[in-house]
């Protein structure tokens, strides 16, 4: 499942309802809240988990809210009043630290709780199964990370993943955001340090690939192209790239396109090509072509000539090809991710 993350250090405004029914509407399922973050005001937690339980009801999506200590009894909820919870919309809580695995273990009967990923040892699970909990209904949650460098390594994220699906638990990762950035370092909220800068699908990519079963979006936002090309991937499988175009043949490159089944290794070749009415291309344009870059051959590459291309690694010029257009930098991270069959689309981009 995808979700997303909305926090409660404000009322939840036009905007914030605005983005929630796109992102359901986009197919995430789900939302994360915190209820312990030391900057903000807990007693006005209560009203605002109301109003984002009720959002999340309406969109039939899941809730889940993070704890520690007595945040929750703090703001007027309780772990004897489980009713509470889940009559404002509320599906999961995420335990932090300083919660008993005997309290996890009773809430556990009737709700969804996620564990933090990173801390679950064998000693933990052992005495969650003595307290009886209901292990259908445990998850383990990684942590995102605000500040830079303290994400975690690929090595140690894959090694605990290893440990944690070996006793059966559900894995969530967070990857960032590049809206509504978490202040005060608004550094974004990626579980892998690898992703804090990447693209917030090319990160989403990126976790799919390392077997992550629910992947959230850690900041409180995404901006509207962003969200688009989630949506297209999430309800088609189609990845879409903004370029800048060079000459006036981009006009073939760009709407649908198909990676080949025999990938290659320096380029992506569109396997929609072959259908298109191309007309004779002269040689135009025929310099480096970096990582990115659009191309189609031209009449002196023979029978190879109208070829798109969709470059993966830096390549010398060619004079039998021609540079008709690079995508932008804002979208290079989602190119490693067109694999053999992978569908693209390429769209004109007017700002440069």
């Amino acid at each position: 499942m995808y979700g997303f993350s909305i926090f409660m250090n404000a009322d939840l405004d036009d905007r914030v309802r605005s983005y929630i029914n796109t992102m359901a509407s986009h197919g995430f399922g789900g939302i994360f809240t915190s209820m312990h973050i030391p900057e903000d005001d807990t007693s006005l937690y209560q009203a605002r988990l109301g109003v984002l339980g009720k959002l999340a009801k309406a969109h039939q999506l899941t809730l889940m809210v993070d704890i520690s200590g007595d945040a929750l009894e703090k703001s007027g909820f309780s772990f004897d009043r489980l009713d509470d919870l889940k009559s404002v919309g509320v599906t999961g809580l995420r335990m932090d630290y300083h919660i008993s695995n005997e309290t996890i273990a009773k809430v556990s009967q009737t709700m969804t709780v996620s564990l933090n990923a990173s801390t679950i040892t064998q000693a933990d699970i052992d005495e969650l199964r003595q307290y009886h909990a209901e292990f259908k209904n445990l998850e383990a949650w990684h942590n995102y990370y605000p500040r830079p460098e303290t994400g975690l390594s690929r090595e140690i994220f894959l090694k605990k993943n290893h440990f944690l699906k070996q006793n059966g638990f559900t894995v969530m990762a967070f990857v960032p955001g590049d809206d509504q950035l978490r202040q005060p370092l608004y550094e974004t909220l990626p579980t892998l340090e690898d992703h804090r800068q990447m693209h917030p699908l090319a990160a989403l990519l990126d976790m799919k690939q390392l077997s992550v079963d629910h992947i959230y979006i850690g900041d409180g936002g995404l901006k509207p192209y962003t969200s688009l090309q989630c949506q297209r991937f999430i309800h088609d499988d189609t990845l879409m790239l903004r370029a800048i175009a060079q000459t006036d043949d981009f006009q073939y490159v760009e709407g649908d396109h198909e990676n080949r089944q025999d990938s290659a290794r320096d380029v992506i070749r569109s396997a929609y090509a072959r259908f298109k009415t191309i007309p004779s291309i002269s040689p135009e344009n025929t310099v480096v072509r970096s990582v990115g870059a659009i191309t189609i051959d031209n009449c002196d590459y023979g029978r190879y000539m109208g070829e798109i291309q969709l470059v993966k690694h830096d390549l010398a010029a060619d004079k039998k090809v021609n540079k008709v257009g690079y995508v932008i930098d804002d979208d290079i991270d989602l190119i490693a991710y067109i694999g053999a069959g992978q569908k693209f689309i390429i769209e004109k981009e007017t700002k440069k």
